[in-house]
C-alpha cells in the first residue's frame, strides 16, 4: 500500500512566520470537538442528535463522527438514549469511573442496564424490563446473572408483591414503599416493634407535663433520649404512631401548644352514656306476647319475624 494513508496520519508541520505549528488528524480533531460538545454545562443531561448534525455539517466530518461515536460507544463512554417527548437519540457522557464497569457488554446488557438506572430507587419488575427491551425471558435470565456478578445491579423483594423481583442499581437502597419502611422487618409487618412503641407513646401520654398534654416533637424527643426505637423516627412516623393511638381510643387530640402550636395529645376521656338503662327495659314486658303494628301498615303477630318492605 502507499504510503500516502500513513503520511496523511502523521502530524503534519506548517511553518508559517517563521515558528512551526502542529495540527492534529481530521478524526482526532473531530473527536476533540465532540468531547467538548458533550461536556458543556448545558449539555449535561445529553445532547439530541439534530444538535450533533448541525454541529458537524461539513460532509467530510460525518463520517468521521460516525467513528467517534462508534468507538466511544464501544468503550462504554457514551450512552445513547431516546427521549419520550420528541422520540429523538440523545447522547451522555459517562464518567471514566462509570464507564469501567460497562466494559465488555453487549448492546442488550447495557439496554437493560439503563433501563434499571431509569427506575431510580423504587427498581423496577421483569416483566417491565422484557416489554421495554424486547428481549427474550431466557436471554434476559443470562443478562441479569451477568450485572449480578459484577455488582452493577441487584435483585430486591417488595412488601406488596413477595413472590416477584424488582430489579436496581447494586449501590441504591431501596425506597419506603418497597420495603415498607420503618413498620416492617425483612418483609413482615414487626407488630411487636410497634406495639413497644405504642405503649412508649402512652408512658409519654400519661406522665410527662404531668398529663396535660404532649406534642408529636416532645415524644420523638423522648424515644431519642430513651432509644427505645431500633431506628431514628422522624415526625411523620412518630405522627403515624400516635395517630393509630387516637384511632383506637386510647388518646386524643388537646389544645394547641402555645410554642410551636403544634396539637398537644391527652388520654381519651371516657365516654359516658345519656341515661343508665340496659337494652332490654326499653322493651314492654309482654313484647314477645303481643301483635305490634308497624309504621307500613304490616302487623306482626307474637313470635313471627317481619321484614320491612323498602
Amino acid at each position: 500500500m502507499p504510503g500516502g494513508k500513513r503520511r496523511k496520519e502523521k502530524t503534519v508541520r506548517i511553518k508559517e512566520e517563521g515558528v512551526t505549528t502542529e495540527t492534529k488528524p481530521p478524526k482526532e480533531m473531530v473527536r476533540e470537538r465532540f468531547m467538548e460538545l458533550l461536556n458543556q454545562t448545558k449539555y449535561k443531561m445529553g445532547i439530541s442528535n439534530r444538535i450533533i448534525q448541525s454541529e458537524f455539517s461539513k460532509a467530510e466530518e460525518k463520517p468521521l463522527l460516525v467513528q467517534v461515536i462508534n468507538e466511544l460507544s464501544k468503550a462504554s463512554k457514551l450512552q445513547m438514549s431516546k427521549s419520550g417527548m420528541d422520540n429523538e437519540l440523545y447522547y451522555t457522557l459517562v464518567a471514566d469511573e462509570i464507564a469501567q464497569k460497562y466494559v465488555g457488554l453487549d448492546v442488550s446488557a447495557k439496554l437493560v442496564l439503563q433501563c434499571i438506572e431509569k427506575a431510580g430507587n423504587n427498581g423496577i419488575w421483569t416483566k417491565e424490563i422484557r416489554m421495554q427491551t424486547n428481549i427474550q425471558q431466557q436471554a434476559l435470565n443470562k443478562i441479569f446473572k451477568q450485572l449480578e456478578q459484577r455488582c452493577l445491579i441487584k435483585p430486591v423483594k417488595s412488601v406488596t408483591a413477595k413472590a416477584k423481583k424488582l430489579y436496581m442499581l447494586y449501590e441504591l437502597t431501596p425506597s419506603k414503599e418497597i420495603t415498607g419502611g420503618v413498620w416492617y422487618s425483612g418483609l413482615e409487618f414487626d407488630h411487636e416493634f410497634i406495639s413497644e412503641l405504642r405503649t412508649f407513646v402512652m408512658h409519654c401520654v400519661r406522665r410527662l407535663n404531668s398529663g396535660q398534654g404532649v406534642t408529636i416533637s416532645e415524644i420523638k424527643k423522648k424515644m431519642e433520649q430513651a432509644k427505645v426505637s431500633r431506628v431514628e423516627l422522624n415526625l411523620d412516623e412518630v405522627k403515624q404512631l400516635v395517630q393509630t393511638l387516637v384511632f383506637d381510643n386510647y388518646i386524643e387530640k388537646g389544645s394547641l401548644n402555645d410554642n410551636d402550636d403544634q396539637p398537644c395529645y391527652i388520654c381519651a376521656r371516657q365516654v359516658t352514656t345519656s341515661c343508665n338503662f340496659k337494652w332490654w327495659d326499653a322493651l314492654s314486658p309482654d313484647f314477645h306476647f303481643r301483635a305490634i303494628k308497624f309504621e307500613d301498615g304490616v302487623t306482626l303477630p307474637p313470635h313471627e319475624p317481619h321484614h320491612h318492605t323498602a
